[in-house]
């Protein structure tokens, strides 16, 4: 911790912007080498997602219906990684927000309020950090996907931007969960918070079964849902669309990959707004 704050308060203050961005990367450095000193939050982060991997392909795999892939077990694996990638990036919602309830609880915020630097600083390090080990965990789940039998059926190029879209969904919702960690008192409650939200988030969504499956008033959720839109762009990218899978009329699941850009970007416009306010008059 010395070193980051020794690296704060030699920043020249300069451009605001490159301030900004400087502060920004030194907070992010300082969260990962503590995540690397606590692997624990890596290989527990990693347990649920290989568990609904395996539970949804094999449980589940022969029960469930995709539309134009018939009743076959590899074929809802395909269908079924979107959703769980997606999930996975979402879920990390849940730890950012404890993070940050964390480092309230304990003092910490106080200590960097009292460094020249900027004040959004701590939080858009926070959440990168956040981002890399979403990016970590994706890798593995990945491999892991492949081995019970995920495949892509898309150039390179397509399968990265798949990827990509996930990670910008993830970026967006550990803004929501910064401001959750910012808004309760222990990392307990922030924890609590950040995933009982994500529930029917994740499960009023075409994640796991088709929306047409459901009641009309919950496909008009589900297919209107940001999550629902980046797990349908992805298994476009990913060539996991079965050849006559019916694609509901609604806006964003005829054009998934612009309503999954449009969806991450706002949410991280309205809420690093909000969250970076409530630091401010959280540590005023």
């Amino acid at each position: 911790m010395s070193a980051v704050t020794d690296a704060v308060r030699i920043a020249a203050p300069g451009n605001p912007i490159g301030q900004s961005i400087r502060d920004s990367l030194i907070v992010a450095k300082r969260n990962l080498i503590r995540m690397a000193r606590i692997p624990e939050m890596l290989i527990f982060g990693l347990i649920q997602p290989i568990m609904f991997v395996v539970l949804f392909s094999y449980v589940f795999g022969g029960s469930i219906n995709v539309p134009g892939s018939g009743l076959s077990p590899s074929g809802y694996r395909e269908f079924l990684m979107a959703g769980i990638f997606a999930q996975t990036v979402t879920f990390a919602t849940a730890g950012a927000g404890a993070g940050i309830a964390d480092d309230m609880h304990k003092g910490l915020i106080d200590r960097f309020r009292s460094l020249p630097m900027a004040r959004g600083a701590v939080l858009t390090g926070r959440t990168l950090a956040d981002l890399v080990q979403t990016a970590l965990t994706l890798v593995v789940l990945a491999v892991v996907a492949v081995l019970v039998g995920w495949r892509t059926h898309e150039g390179f190029g397509k399968v990265l931007a798949g990827f990509g879209l996930l990670l910008l969904l993830g970026y967006a919702f550990s803004w929501i969960g910064a401001l959750i960690g910012l808004s309760v008192r222990t990392p307990e409650a922030a924890t609590s918070g950040g995933l009982i939200w994500l529930f029917p988030l994740t499960f009023i969504s075409n994640a796991f079964v088709p929306s047409e499956n459901m009641p009309s008033f919950l496909q008009i959720i589900a297919n209107w849902n940001p999550f629902s839109a980046t797990v349908q762009a992805c298994r476009r990218l990913f060539g996991n669309l079965p050849a006559g899978y019916p694609v509901p009329d609604a806006w964003p699941m005829q054009h998934p990959v612009w309503a999954s850009l449009i969806w991450s970007v706002a949410i991280i416009l309205v809420f690093r707004t909000l969250a970076v306010r409530k630091y401010r008059s959280a540590t005023a």
